[in-house]
């Protein structure tokens, strides 16, 4: 199960606005406990894609390598990776699957006209063959931001 807190889903989000229609990327950082995955921290991160970017996105290793060393600056772990599907579904891709680590969640958010319409979380095998979707837990007021 993978819990985001208000504050880093709200830069989840907002990253993912302000991107559109391109795709955003970003990482998640916070702690595991008891089999559970909390998100404390959001960190966007720039989509390093050469190619057109409303269909992939594309994070450069050094910055992977920053947001890593900063998550252990916290006392914090690289939870997963967040990216938005400008205008589809948030579902997980071959692409996203081919490109993907088997030790993160994956976070795939999914904008509709510009605006969060709503995300799921994948976790790929070790094979990099599939991706389960995870259990995902949003912040409480998710509803009331998507009626403004």
């Amino acid at each position: 199960m993978l819990e985001i807190l208000d504050e880093p889903f709200q830069a989840m989000v907002s990253h993912a606005e302000s991107t559109y229609p391109r795709e955003c990327c970003g990482v998640m950082l916070g702690y595991q406990r008891d089999g559970r995955k909390v998100v404390t921290a959001a960190v966007p991160l720039n989509n390093s894609f050469a190619g057109e970017q409303n269909a992939r996105y594309e994070i450069n290793p050094a910055d992977l390598l920053a947001a890593d060393t900063e998550a252990r600056e916290r006392k914090l772990d690289l939870i997963g990776i967040f990216h938005s599907h400008p205008d589809c579904g948030a579902y997980f891709s071959s692409t996203d699957l081919e490109n993907s680590c088997p030790w993160y969640s994956f976070v795939v958010l999914s904008i509709q006209g510009g605006r969060f319409h709503h995300a799921n979380s994948f976790l790929p095998d070790l094979d990099q063959t599939r991706a389960d979707q995870e259990e995902l837990l949003l912040p409480e007021n998710i509803g009331s931001r998507l009626a403004t």
